[in-house]
Parts: structure tokens; sequence; C-alpha cells
């Protein structure tokens, strides 16, 4: 995996398996501190301490569809190579959270990638889902703040499926136009 977002996508798809009810999704770019860091939180499953020290290993996987597990060996691997870390707190019954961070001007960092299109794809793909994604951008002493809930949008449509093409039009609106308003202090 190329970007970012990618990497968030395949660890949404691990929360899911692991039973999640609630997803949450935060990503920052802190241009001031010289940081890009994103976390996922869930309240799946969790691992034991066992499970938590072992998964950064390739060779394992609790997926039965295959037997290694590139996933998040590779985040890790890719957040070291720019200056960064990958830890993983999880509790069993709990759920689990994992925090990556980048050095945001390192040379090999990988691209953020479009966040709007993940975000969207995961609350269509698992509307049964309550995602909440959460993205910053900080430069020249700014904050800029965008969050997305679906539960709210969820319970406004009554009924109606999310994936009715109004909605994800206007889902997508709302994501790209968000993201790309909190970004734009990156570019001043």
């Amino acid at each position: 995996m190329k970007e970012i977002a990618l990497h968030l996508l395949d660890l949404a798809e691990n929360s899911v398996s692991a039973g999640a009810k609630t997803v949450k999704i935060n990503v920052c770019e802190d241009q001031n501190a010289d940081l890009l860091t994103a976390s996922i939180e869930d309240d799946g499953r969790g691992m034991t301490p066992e499970m938590v020290k072992m998964v950064t290993d390739p060779f394992v996987t609790s997926r039965t569809t295959r037997k290694v597990g590139l996933g998040i060996p590779l985040f890790k691997a890719a957040a070291e190579a720019c200056g960064g870390n990958l830890s993983i707190h999880s509790t069993p019954g709990v759920g689990t959270r994992i925090q990556v961070s980048f050095q945001h001007s390192h040379i090999d960092r990988m691209p953020l990638g479009n966040l709007p299109a993940t975000f969207l794809g995961l609350s269509v793909a698992h509307p049964e889902i309550h995602w909440v994604f959460r993205y910053t951008a900080r430069a020249n002493g700014t904050e800029e703040p965008f969050e997305y809930d679906d539960q709210p949008i969820k319970e406004t449509l009554d009924g109606l499926p999310i994936t009715h093409p109004e909605v994800l039009a206007y889902l997508r609106n709302m994501l790209e136009e968000g993201i790309g308003a909190a970004q734009q202090i990156l570019k001043e």
C-alpha cells in the first residue's frame, strides 16, 4: 500500500472483522510540529497482550484465508522509516487503538491519499457500523478541524439507505469540502 488512507482502510476492515460497533479514525497533519498522526480506535473483540506483541510480525494473522498479515507490519515499517512509530493498545472484550506517526516533511513519507473516498467507502460498505472520522490540519499557529459522524446522518435519513444516489452525492461533497477546507491552511 502506497498511501496512508489505504492503510487506514485496511485497519478499519480489521476493526469490522473484530466485531466493532463503533470505529473512530483520527488524522492530524501538524506542520507546526512537523508531524502527521493517524489513529484508529474500535470497540471490537480486542487482543491479548501476547497477540499485541506478535501482530507486527508479518507471519502472524488471525485470518483464515491466508497465512500472512502484512498490513500492520508494513505500516509500522513505513512510519519508522520516516522518523515515526506505530503503537497498539488493546484489551480483550474492550477494543483496540492503533496510533501511527510520521515526520510530516520526511521525503520518504507516503502521501496521505484520498481520505474522503476512504471514509465514504467505509460508510457505504459497512452501514451497520457507527463511523466517526476526524481530520485536523495545523499550520502557522492555526488549527482547522473537520468531523464526520455518521450517526446523526443515519438518524436524519430515517430509513433511507446511505447508498441512495442523492445521499452518496451529499456525503461525498460534505467529506471533500470539509477535508479540503481544513487542508487549505496547509497550503497558505
